[in-house]
C-alpha cells in the first residue's frame, strides 16, 4: 500500500525520542535544546545551534548523523514540515478534538516506522511456535491481556504473566520452541529486562513491542516492533500508549490470522458456538 502522507520519513521529535536512550552527555543537550525551541531551531545555522546547545559543531553533526540524517539541512526540512503541521493542528482545538488527533496521530507515526521485516518474522516466529508467552506490567499489561485473547481465539498456546515474581518463574521454563512477547514503553522497566535477559538464556525467541530503539530491552530482542506514542512522566499509561501497542498486535494477530485462514477460522467458530451457550 502506498502511503500518502506528505513528510518524507518519521517526524524528527519521535527519532529523538526512540533513540535518546542511546545519547550521550551532549546529546542530551542538543536534544532538550531542540524540544525546547523547535521553531528557533529552524533559522540556526549549525554553528548557531553549537553555540545554544552550548556543544561543539562536530558533536552537532554527528547527534544528526547518529540518527540517520545527512546532516543538519536534511534534519530541518523534516522539522519544518512537523512544526508548520502541528502548529495548524492545535491551532484551536478543544480537548475532545486534541486527544482524537493525537491517538490518530500516533497511529499514522507507528505505521510510519513500522519495520515490516520485523513484523513478518515475529509473525512467522509465534506461527512456528509451540508455546507463547507475553510480559507486561502496568498498563503494558492490559495490552497483553488483549494479545492473549486474540492469539487465543486463532488456536495458539499462549499465556500471559503480569506479576514480576511470576514472569520470572515462568522465564525459567521456556525453551528454544517458545517465544517471549515483551511489552514495555520506556524497554527499560527492569523486572521485565530482567524476566527477558533469563528468557535469551533458554534460548526463546523474543519480540520486543517498545517506544525506543536502544533501551535495556532491545538488547536482548530478535525482532523489535516500536511504537511512537511520546509520554511525559505525568502521562504515564495513557490511552494513547496502548492504542499503538493495540495497533501493533493487530498487525500480528492479523497475519497470523491470514497465515492460517482456514484453522483460525474452524477454532473462531468453535469458541463462537461454546460461547453462545453462556448466553440467554
Amino acid at each position: 500500500m502506498m502511503k500518502t502522507r506528505s513528510m518524507n520519513g518519521p517526524k524528527p521529535s519521535i527519532v529523538m525520542e526512540q533513540n535518546k536512550h542511546n545519547f550521550t552527555k551532549s546529546d542530551h543537550k542538543i536534544y532538550e535544546y531542540i524540544l525546547a525551541n523547535p521553531e528557533s531551531v529552524l533559522y540556526h545555522s549549525l554553528t548557531e545551534l553549537s553555540d545554544a546547545s552550548k556543544v561543539a559543531e562536530a558533536t552537532v553533526l554527528r547527534f544528526f548523523r547518529k540518527l540517520g540524517y545527512k546532516g543538519f539541512q536534511d534534519f530541518k526540512f523534516l522539522l519544518a514540515q512537523e512544526v508548520a503541521a502541528e502548529s495548524s493542528q492545535h491551532s484551536q482545538e478543544t480537548y475532545m478534538e486534541r486527544i482524537r488527533t493525537n491517538m490518530v496521530q500516533s497511529i499514522e507515526d507507528t505505521y510510519d516506522i513500522l519495520d515490516v521485516p520485523s513484523l513478518e518474522g515475529s509473525i512467522a516466529a509465534i506461527d512456528q511456535s509451540e508455546d507463547v508467552v507475553i510480559f507486561g506490567i502496568g498498563s503494558s499489561g492490559i495490552a497483553g491481556l488483549d494479545m492473549h485473547n486474540r492469539l487465543m481465539r486463532i488456536g495458539k498456546n499462549v499465556s500471559i504473566i503480569t506479576d514480576p515474581h511470576f514472569q520470572v518463574m515462568r522465564a525459567s521454563s521456556l525453551n528454544e520452541k517458545s517465544v517471549v512477547v515483551a511489552i514495555s514503553l520506556t524497554g527499560s522497566t527492569k523486572d521485565i529486562v530482567d524476566t527477558v535477559q533469563i528468557a535469551k538464556e533458554k534460548k526463546a525467541i523474543v519480540i520486543a513491542l517498545t517506544n525506543y530503539v536502544k533501551s535495556p530491552l532491545t538488547k536482548y530482542a530478535d525482532y523489535i516492533l516500536l511504537t511512537s506514542a511520546k509520554e511525559n512522566p505525568l502521562d504515564s499509561g495513557s490511552l494513547v500508549s496502548k492504542v499503538t501497542q493495540l495497533y501493533l498486535i493487530d498487525l500480528i494477530c492479523t497475519g497470523l490470522t491470514v497465515k492460517n485462514y482456514q484453522e483460525a477460522k474452524k477454532v473462531k467458530m468453535e469458541i463462537t458456538e461454546n460461547i453462545a451457550s453462556k448466553l440467554y
